[in-house]
């Protein structure tokens, strides 16, 4: 690639991210999600594959199932009442290997390296939060996964190939 590409490509994707993403930030709390900065972190794993759109919905499959495996570690987690040490550990060794072997089972729904990510952004955020008390936050986190992918990861790669086209014509 030659240094005006190169250059063209690095402005066209410095303005989409400072264009796009900010939105999504301004927006979040209006549709009801407090976590909206759950989609960048989404969207980092989505530029981290690639772009590639044909791994959008495998990758938002991952992220809702790791959304959904961090309500049931803290569920699990709250039920038995061992050391937290060993519940932890134990919660962590069987649900991590039981995602690695059901995503790559069922690699054509599911992208582990998502599930597993999303696991983690779920634990993060609900972690310190009762099942109880959870509400509608592992929805808002799914939204947040969902725009992360979509809106900002495909988003911004479409509309920098857009800005591309329209300079480079």
């Amino acid at each position: 690639m030659d240094k005006d590409l190169r250059k063209i490509n690095m402005l066209t994707l410095a303005f989409g991210i400072a264009f796009m993403p900010p939105i999504w930030a301004v927006a979040a709390p209006y549709i009801g999600v407090s976590t909206g900065a759950v989609a960048l972190i989404c969207a980092g794993l989505y530029v981290a594959n690639g772009n590639e759109r044909k791994d959008a919905l495998r990758i938002t499959a991952g992220f809702i199932a790791g959304d959904i495996w961090a309500v049931l570690a803290i569920w699990i987690m709250e039920t038995i009442s061992w050391n937290p040490n060993v519940e932890l550990y134990i919660t962590l060794f069987v649900m991590g290997g039981t995602a690695v072997m059901i995503g790559e089972t069922f690699s054509k729904v599911f992208y582990t390296p998502a599930w597993l990510c999303g696991w983690a952004i779920g634990l993060t955020v609900m972690g310190p939060v009762k099942v109880s008390e959870l509400g509608m936050l592992p929805v808002e986190i799914g939204a947040a996964m969902a725009a992360g992918v979509f809106y900002v990861g495909v988003g911004v790669d479409a509309f920098q190939k857009l800005l591309i086209h329209k300079i480079t014509k």
